[in-house]
């Protein structure tokens, strides 16, 4: 993914996103971590999207990811907050506190450098998962890129990689 990524680029996304949605009589909700609410200001940025974006949690703390998301605390002390089964968890659980039919989620470590809880994770690794309901089943679908740049650069192509997974989620 170039590091080139616009925040028009972003909003263009969000924009053919929201049609489809609306078109599926669906809504989106998010729970982001290292994107710190890019990819709901994404969304929000749309003129109309209150009729297909439902909410966004942004959970940058672990306390916040158990209190907000029910995260259990026992899975991130086993694996850290940036990784997939913390952000499937997230995915799933901002879909059952919301009234959204489809859910993205992010967490990664955007840099400069590695949080030291994280120390064995590498600058730009992001995990990101998106969840559907369905037939009163959650089914998911979850991936980790490692993007390269700066702090801004990671967020952006973060926000980016996971309104072009979702778009093709949605086709």
């Amino acid at each position: 993914m170039p590091e080139s990524v616009s925040q028009k680029n972003c909003y263009n996304l969000a924009k053919e996103i929201g049609e489809q949605l609306i078109r599926l009589k669906s809504s989106l909700c998010t729970a982001e971590s290292c994107t710190g609410g890019w990819l709901a200001k994404s969304c929000t940025d749309c003129v109309g999207s209150s009729k297909w974006f439902d909410c966004s949690i942004v959970s940058y703390s672990y306390a916040s990811k158990h209190k907000l998301l029910h995260i259990d605390h026992s899975l991130i002390e086993k694996y850290g907050a940036v990784d997939s089964q913390v952000v499937i968890a997230m995915a799933r659980n901002i879909l059952k506190i919301s009234q959204a039919n489809y859910s993205v989620a992010i967490s990664g470590i955007a840099g400069p450098k590695q949080d030291s809880s994280d120390n064995e994770k590498p600058v730009g690794m992001v995990c990101f998962a998106w969840a559907k309901k369905e037939d009163d089943q959650l089914i998911d679908w979850n991936d980790t890129k490692y993007f390269k740049g700066s702090r801004e650069q990671v967020r952006i192509q973060s926000v980016y990689f996971a309104l072009m997974m979702l778009r093709k989620i949605l086709m």
